[in-house]
């Protein structure tokens, strides 16, 4: 691996930018206003989903965990929409937010919820497992910390292959504790590999708070100075301030082969999941949660921003939180339309080999596209 090892650069986190307006950051202001519109209409697709989903489990037509992103809508949106072509995502298991930001249908996602053929999975994932690789999104995964030496093995197939890209790989605040997350960030340094660890601290691990579950002084991701990895952190309510951040990151990796910490700071308006029955009245209180909805919503804070920035009318967004109504409902019918899965295909799709006639042979298929 010694073409691998090129002399790492020392720890450092990006300058302070506390009052800068973000809209005037370069990759903000080049944006056209039918692609701020267009932001603005995945965030509220995301939350609509989200609360579609949530009604439907509530009725019992979905069972089993549901890891809702309601209020860290600005996290998946701001980050996801500066990539590239040749940029993969990966994440944890509140997933929701980035497979719709990634290009995935409400219909796919709807069904993969209520456990029934036509979803994402065929039905056998449900919420922690939307994947879709054709738009290089790898899920969407129920283990605390377990996709993050996967988001390492995508971005060093990226440069195994030569590809100008990156992986964003999501955690929790919580996954930061897990031991794999820290042999992650080792080899990324050591070898130099084009990964960003994006960090959505939305400040409980479950119920348990930031204070009680990491020893930390000022953040978590400066954590990365042990590794001799760039950290960055940033709030996760203003859209244009995540793309900054993310954009900064999304370079470095791509001209410089390094990978990243960014701790974006967030912050989820339901439980850990929603059979989590004391995130109102145990470990946190109703009014810091309206006082956060009030003060940081992302949705009507880049509403505000892009209505006095003459882009956007009352009547337009009317029209297109009607819209994405509209279509969760939809995607709701759909599910209750599909069929379940069949009894005969429990044994398809455990393993891609046997279900395309090959098998490893002990080798890992790094001549394969992904």
């Amino acid at each position: 691996m010694s073409t691998m090892a090129a002399t790492r650069k020392p720890a450092q986190r990006s300058a302070s930018s506390a009052g800068a307006d973000y809209a005037q950051a370069p990759v903000n202001a080049s944006l056209a206003p039918a692609e701020k519109i267009r932001l603005l209409r995945e965030m509220v697709r995301i939350r609509h989903f989200e609360e579609r989903s949530l009604k439907a489990y509530n009725e019992g037509a979905i069972a089993g965990f549901l890891h809702l992103y309601i209020g860290q809508e600005a996290v998946a949106v701001g980050s996801m929409s500066v990539l590239g072509k040749n940029d993969h995502v990966i994440t944890a298991y509140r997933d929701h937010g980035h497979a719709l930001m990634a290009g995935m249908g409400m219909d796919e996602c709807m069904a993969e919820l209520y456990g029934k053929a036509t979803g994402c999975s065929k039905g056998k994932g449900g919420s922690m497992h939307f994947f879709a690789p054709d738009k290089n999104y790898w899920g969407g995964h129920g283990i605390v910390g377990g996709q993050t030496p996967l988001g390492l093995g995508i971005a060093f197939y990226l440069k195994y292959k030569g590809l100008q890209g990156c992986c964003l790989c999501y955690l929790g605040d919580g996954a930061v504790n897990q031991g794999a997350f820290h042999e992650s960030l080792n080899l990324a340094s050591l070898w130099n590999i084009p990964v960003v660890y994006i960090i959505e601290n939305n400040l409980y691990s479950m119920g348990t708070s930031l204070e009680r579950s990491s020893a930390f002084t000022e953040c978590l991701a400066k954590r990365a100075e042990g590794y001799a990895m760039d950290w960055d952190v940033c709030g996760g309510s203003d859209l244009y301030e995540v793309r900054a951040h993310t954009a900064k990151a999304v370079q470095r990796a791509h001209q410089e082969s390094r990978p990243a910490i960014l701790e974006i700071q967030t912050y989820r308006y339901r439980g850990h999941s929603v059979a989590d029955s004391k995130h109102e009245k145990g470990y946190r209180t109703k009014e810091e949660i309206e006082e956060y909805k009030r003060t940081r919503d992302p949705i009507q804070s880049f509403k505000s921003r892009l209505l006095a920035e003459g882009v956007l009318s009352e009547d337009q967004y009317a029209e297109i939180d009607k819209a994405a109504k509209s279509e969760a409902a939809a995607a709701a019918k759909f599910a209750e339309d599909s069929p379940y899965p069949t009894p005969e295909s429990i044994q398809e799709d455990v393993y891609w080999e046997t279900d395309h006639g090959r098998t490893s042979e002990g080798r890992i298929f790094f001549n394969d596209e992904l």
